[in-house]
């Protein structure tokens, strides 16, 4: 879990630079004399009374003013009590993030499931966090900003749904046309006889519910109680014949077992190899592919159910209906005229094939999740109160749409490739939409409408981004010369910005920012026997309080705070 927003506690020594030039003595110097003698440090182990105990030196202060008057050795021998050269106080740190919610300020906190955890389970234990804390902090408001789990339950609802949905009209089908309850039975039973053992599996695999064995169970279901139509379908064919269920059962299993054995086999030839496959791809289809395989196995209980299951049928002899006859005059012109049904054929696999032009295309297809990632940069040498200021009015703008639900505003930081880079100047914002149900437009429409809407704001780069800060397309330049690769990188972004298909280009190489530059007089700094380590490291310590490897820790008893 982590934090956004708010400020971190800090004790601060606010040294007096005159105390100091008086006693000769630096910042740096009190800096580590504090980080030297300040510290609780493992000191080894010895035997006492007759027993192995480890021994730990103690020297952290307990309270701040302990802490101030902790001794500073000072040249020639002289000493010091830290109060002496300057004011402790215990604070915050400057602020360098914030958090905020509709263009309130806030602090949130990110909440990650465990590996193996299940997404859901997460969020409702999270939500029920919530409530309790709320129940006991009434004085603090208490809410959900931003969950992904939402998409992730609708995806299962959705295939829940559309697996119960097709198995109703399958049996519904199978009832209408056959008109005997205890075929339909064994086709309806075909189903839930098929996905049981295919959870079984999926555990043995250590798989999951996500959206591919969804899609896997999906589709092979279908697959799976197509065969069993046709074969209950030929079974009480046969029955109508005068046969009996046992026997109807091994005649028509036999009839079709070919074809049905095509299907099967054609089944396993495609998907069996894919879930071998290596690499990125090879992930997301070996769920798919053995998840499809171990469907296949239900299939083989239809005919046993139906030889004990079936009662015997009256003989009929039905004639064929107008659909079939229709349908057989078709086949016999087909047959007559073979030249011309190929020539059909082969005109109807063209066009099939030119059609599939028309379909979007891509490794996944587009998703409308109801939320968004954008990032944003201003120029090099903004503030964190110009990022601020920038933010609230980009939520403002984005607040006019209707279709905009609330737009949560992680400043300080934006996610790239995996990382957060860390700037002032860089915010994230989380958009989260309207279900898409109660909008006209698409996110993909959202995303590119905001795009070209924000781009009437000056000084300032916006891009949409996926979970992980990747983007659509991404290209990485690489070299030995970085002078080289940023013009290279330059000059490709400046390319691809003119070629429609690319949409919002935007180049992450490091941009001209403004600094001050120092350049030590070199005969004066030796003349006085000062170095330029010493130099950067007094100007660093006065400015920013040294880097946080270099800093002493006050031990606050649940927590190490950097002085």
């Amino acid at each position: 879990m982590d934090r956004v927003g708010g400020v971190d506690r800090e004790i601060r020594i606010l040294l007096n630079p005159d105390r100091l030039a008086a006693l000769g003595v630096t910042a740096g110097e009190v800096n580590r004399q504090l980080r030297a003698t300040n510290v609780d440090l493992a000191g080894g182990r010895g035997e006492v009374a007759g027993q192995e105990q480890s021994i730990r030196t103690l020297a952290s202060a307990k309270t701040i003013e302990d802490l101030a008057g902790t001794t500073i050795t000072l040249p020639g021998g002289r000493k010091v009590t830290l109060s002496e050269l300057g004011e402790v106080k215990d604070g915050t740190a400057e602020q360098r993030t914030f958090a905020r919610l509709d263009g309130r300020p806030v602090v949130a906190f990110s909440i990650s499931r465990a590996k193996g955890a299940s997404d859901a389970d997460v969020e409702v234990a999270v939500r029920r966090k919530i409530e309790e804390l709320g129940k006991t902090y009434t004085e603090y408001d208490l809410k959900l900003i931003d969950s992904y789990v939402a998409y992730t339950v609708g995806n299962y609802k959705s295939a829940m749904k559309t697996l119960i949905e097709g198995a109703l009209l399958a049996v519904l089908v199978v009832l209408i046309f056959l008109k005997d309850f205890r075929a339909t039975l064994i086709s309806a039973l075909a189903i839930p006889l098929s996905v049981f053992p295919t959870f079984w599996v999926m555990n043995m695999m250590g798989f999951s519910l996500n959206l591919v064995s969804l899609l896997s169970i999906t589709l092979a279901t279908g697959i799976l109680v197509d065969d069993a139509i046709v074969e209950i379908e030929n079974i009480v064919r046969h029955m109508r014949m005068g046969k009996s269920a046992y026997r109807a059962a091994l005649e028509a299993a036999d009839e079709i077992g070919l074809a049905v054995i095509a299907i099967t086999f054609t089944i396993v030839a495609v998907f069996a190899p894919v879930s071998f496959m290596g690499g990125i791809a090879g992930q997301y289809f070996r769920q798919f592919g053995l998840t499809v395989f171990s469907l296949l196995v239900a299939r083989l209980i239809t005919p046993l159910l139906a030889a004990y299951f079936l009662k015997p049928h009256a003989v009929q002899d039905e004639g064929d209906g107008a659909v079939m006859r229709g349908y057989l005059k078709v086949v016999r012109a087909s047959v007559r005229h073979r030249w011309i049904t190929l020539f059909i054929g082969v005109l109807l696999f063209a066009a099939s094939i030119m059609s599939a032009r028309l379909l979007p295309s891509g490794f996944i297809p587009g998703e409308d999740v109801a939320r968004a990632l954008m990032g944003v940069e201003l120029p090099p040498g903004s503030r964190l109160s110009d990022t601020m200021r920038l933010t609230d009015e980009l939520v403002a703008r984005l607040k006019q749409r209707p279709e905009v639900k609330s737009v949560f505003v992680d400043g300080g930081k934006v996610m790239s490739v995996g990382a957060a880079s860390r700037e002032v100047r860089k915010a994230m914002l989380v958009i989260n939409f309207v279900h898409k149900d109660k909008r006209k437009l698409s996110q993909k429409q959202l995303e590119r409408d905001i795009s070209a809407d924000l781009k009437a704001i000056p000084d300032i780069r916006t891009w949409f981004m996926k979970d992980n800060g990747m983007r659509g397309v991404q290209m990485a330049v690489q070299g030995a010369d970085g002078e080289a690769v940023s013009r290279s990188a330059a000059a490709i972004a400046s390319e691809m910005k003119r070629v429609p298909i690319f949409d919002n280009v935007v180049s992450t190489a490091a941009l001209d920012r403004p600094e001050i530059r120092i350049r030590p007089q070199v005969d004066i700094a030796a003349d006085l026997g000062v170095a330029t380590d010493a130099l950067s490291e007094a100007i660093r310590i006065a400015t920013i309080g040294d880097v946080g490897p270099n800093l002493a820790r006050f031990n606050a008893g649940d927590r190490l705070v950097p002085i």
